[in-house]
């Protein structure tokens, strides 16, 4: 995969999947602007990119206001001359997990405005550079419950389906401005939103595993692969797509 010096944003990679990917991005000589609602975790995966010979530099950013996400690209704009792939990765987790008819208020909007108001202003912002520019790349982390039925979970698996939806809309407008829009809709893969399940009861992680071919749990660094070759000219041929990463769970 050639993304050597290419101008990528991840968000939310401050832990799990994104920091994982920005590592990735990182030892493949993409320069990274590591982004996260919480500096200190951004600004901790920055320097390991930087300690391990690459480039990176972390900005805090809260996905859900719509300027603080145009200062993320107008910075990283202003200071690289171009963004060339913009990974939406920020995302949480319902407080509880509740029926419909018991879902809260509170974890509806919360949701809803991270993981899909978010995706949307990320989204919007970036494809107005690249479209300028003329050329880019958009990675979207969806999830296995934007494509299946998720119990107890109805703002995640809501806001996820619609990631999904706006990835394959998006893709279908830009496809001949030299802009690919992809999706990775990762299964249960260990991260602080899947301890966060597994919390909720002694025996979950037997019958979630239990329901798994493979018979484990996904590894953040095998979602990051997907997402760096989605980013790369290796998958030049392939947009609007959702790639799923789940053990054979959907099976």
């Amino acid at each position: 995969m050639n993304l050597k010096n290419k101008v990528v944003i991840i968000t939310g990679a401050g832990s799990g999947i994104g920091a994982a990917t920005a590592k990735l991005f990182g030892t493949h000589g993409a320069i990274v602007v590591v982004s996260d609602i919480h500096l200190e975790n951004a600004l901790n995966t920055a320097s390991q990119i930087v300690a391990a010979g690459g480039k990176a530099e972390a900005i805090q950013t809260d996905v859900t206001q719509f300027d603080a996400v145009g200062a993320l690209i107008s910075k990283t704009v202003a200071t690289y001359g171009q963004l060339d792939v913009m990974v939406n990765n920020a995302g949480i987790g319902g407080k509880q997990q509740l029926k419909t008819a018991e879902h809260t208020h509170d974890d509806w909007h919360n949701v809803i405005a991270v993981n899909q108001t978010g995706v949307f202003y990320c989204m919007k912002v970036a494809l107005q550079q690249m479209t300028a520019q003329g050329h880019g790349n958009i990675v979207n982390v969806a999830s296995l419950a934007g494509l299946k039925a998720s119990g107890n979970n109805l703002s995640y698996s809501a806001s996820k389906y619609a990631v999904v939806g706006m990835t394959k809309s998006a893709a279908l407008e830009y496809g001949r401005k030299k802009i690919r829009i992809n999706a990775v809709c990762p299964g249960f893969t260990n991260s602080a939103l899947l301890n966060q399940l597994l919390a909720s009861s002694p025996t979950i992680e037997e019958k979630i595993k239990h329901m798994i071919p493979m018979g484990r749990f996904g590894e953040a660094d095998e979602i990051a692969e997907a997402i760096c070759w989605l980013a790369s000219d290796s998958s030049k041929f392939v947009t609007g797509q959702t790639i799923t990463l789940d053990g054979g769970t959907s099976l």
